[in-house]
Parts: C-alpha cells; structure tokens; sequence
C-alpha cells in the first residue's frame, strides 16, 4: 500500500487523456529491472506524495515527471495518464502490502486485519492516498478496475486466515472467507470513505465483533 505537490495545468490538469507519442504498455503488467525499476519507483513515489498533499483533481504528470527528476516524456510514454499513474500505484501498493498475520484464532486473525486498515486509514500520508485513489476510481472505470484488483488481492491474501478458522472447528465448513473479511473492513471505509467520521480503535474492535459474531452463527455460509 508519499506526499505530492502538483497543480492542474488548466482544465486539462489530473484527468488528461492526451498522451503524446506511442500509446503505452498497460501500467504494472511488465515488473522492469535496473534502471527501469529505478524510474518506475521514483515516479510512484512522487505520485503518491502529490495524492497524499493535493488529491486526484491536482494530479499532474509533468509535476510528477518533475519531482521524480524524470524526463516527462518518459512519464507520458511509459504511464500515458494520470489515471494510468494511479493505476500503477495500485498494482505496486497491492505487491508491497504487509503479508497476512496467523496469531492462531480467528479473532486474533481478524483483530490483525481491522487494525491494519485502521493504520493505513488513519495515517497521515496513506489515509489521503486512500481518499484520492477511491475518488478517481469514482469517475474512471479504468482506476475502478485497478481498485478493485488491489482490494482482490489482500483478501486473497488474508483469505487463508477464515479458512484456517474452518479447520481448526471455530467456524462452520462452507463459510465464505471473502465475506467474512469484508465484513471486518466494510465498516472501516464507511466511516472513511462515505460518512467521513474520525476512526479509531473502538471502531475496529466492535468491527471484528460483529464478523466474528456472523461468521460463528453461519451468516457468511457460501
């Protein structure tokens, strides 16, 4: 799962489609090395900091092309929007993501889960990421997509956790382990995302009360 510092050129600023020159590779399907990594981690780096201090809307390429001392027309090649920066930034904060935690019970498993995304939330950098990229996934199917692959990708991740529960007896056999997961976030990024209320551990804990409530009566049988 940086701070940034652009302004929009005019009306075209962060949701310019133009892109100069040869259209790109989709952003994130090829993993590069040496030099190539070294350009893509910076860039990154500077678009996470320029979500992180201004948002979607002041999202600009050039000023990121700036900031991570690249040439722009490299960034406007090789990522071609500022949606296709954001898209990258996705694929490499889902491959970056902290491994799933095994404390031995569901409970811990999920208490493990609503505390990380209470941090990440809660974080005085990655908490306006999280707000910037759920904004342009709000108005573009493309970042829509990669939102959601990254969000694919940690219950993955974390999916083991509920179906470990399942054989060691906590839980019934057939509980759906995605449903149970979201469950633990899902009112997390309500009070995020949607009603914009302070977060804190309280909200977390009453969180995994509820799934862990849900998930033992069979409220999320497949």
């Amino acid at each position: 799962m940086s701070s940034e510092q652009p302004t929009p050129s005019g009306a075209a600023s962060a949701v310019s489609r133009a892109t100069p020159g040869p259209a790109p590779a989709t952003p994130g399907t090829v993993r590069p090395g040496g030099r190539t990594a070294k350009v893509r981690a910076a860039v990154l780096e500077a678009t996470q900091d320029a979500l992180a201090e201004q948002g979607f809307h002041a999202l600009n390429m050039d000023r990121v092309a700036a900031a991570a001392g690249v040439g722009k027309t490299t960034v406007y090649r090789r990522w071609g929007s500022s949606i296709g920066l954001i898209t990258d930034l996705l694929h490499d904060m889902a491959e970056q993501s902290l491994p799933a935690a095994d404390t031995g019970s569901l409970e811990g498993d999920l208490r493990a889960n609503a505390l990380l995304v209470l941090k990440t939330l809660t974080d005085p950098r990655m908490g306006p990421v999280f707000q910037a990229v759920i904004g342009s996934a709000a108005c573009d199917e493309e970042c829509a997509a990669a939102l959601n692959g990254f969000y694919t990708t940690r219950l993955r991740e974390w999916a083991p956790a509920v179906e470990r529960a399942v054989a060691r007896g906590e839980i019934p056999a057939g509980t759906d382990a995605t449903e149970v997961l979201r469950a633990v976030s899902a009112p997390l990024y309500y009070r995020f995302a949607i009603s914009r209320e302070p977060l804190t551990p309280a909200d977390a804990e009453r969180a995994v009360a509820v799934a862990l409530a849900g998930a033992r009566a069979g409220a999320f049988h497949g």
